[in-house]
């Protein structure tokens, strides 16, 4: 099953943890021991899996699921993303938005110009970063704040840029030409 827009990514199974079945998650929801309020998850395969417990943990969450009975079990479901429809989440607050509406959007800098369009959304601790393949193939990693992302919107497929000095120029030299 292709997750779309009416599928949210909210969880991906890592390692098993012990022998009851249990696995380690890393968890997309703004609450990552939420993540069994949704109902049950639905994996890109069709398979359903119902969160019967859940805890903190250093890295993410432990997961119990009704259908992983066992370490077994638990082994053969890692790696498996899975997703919720987007109808049992709640809706995003002013100035928040869930990544896949960020996904696929255009992005336009200075002067109304098109720079290119997102193609994910990172998150590595210190603040989101809009991945962005420029027109010129390159891609480029942008700060999603305020200041940097002033207007997002969504209904118009777009997003207004101030990027930084120095963040879109080419940095790359011809060949034999030293530094």
């Amino acid at each position: 099953m292709a997750a779309g827009k009416t599928l949210l990514l909210v969880a991906e199974i890592g390692p098993a943890r012990g022998l009851r079945g249990e696995v380690r998650a890393r968890s997309y929801t703004a609450d990552p021991e939420a993540l069994g309020d949704y109902g049950p998850l639905v994996s890109e395969d069709g398979r359903s899996l119902t969160v019967t417990h859940i805890q903190a943990a250093k890295a993410g969450v432990v997961v119990r699921f009704k259908e992983v009975t066992d370490r077994t079990a638990a082994e053969a479901v890692r790696g498996l993303k899975l997703y919720v429809d987007r109808d049992q989440l709640p809706s995003a607050d002013e100035d928040e938005f869930y990544h896949a509406d960020l996904i696929d959007l255009d992005v336009f800098g200075p002067g109304d110009a098109l720079l290119g369009r997102i193609t994910a959304v990172h998150e590595f601790g210190a603040g989101d970063l809009l991945d962005v393949q420029l027109a010129d193939g390159r891609s480029v990693l942008i700060p999603f704040t305020c200041e940097v992302v002033p207007v997002v919107d969504i209904d118009a497929g777009r997003i207004d840029v101030v990027p930084p000095p120095g963040l879109l120029e080419d940095d790359t030299q011809p060949e034999g030409q030293a530094e």
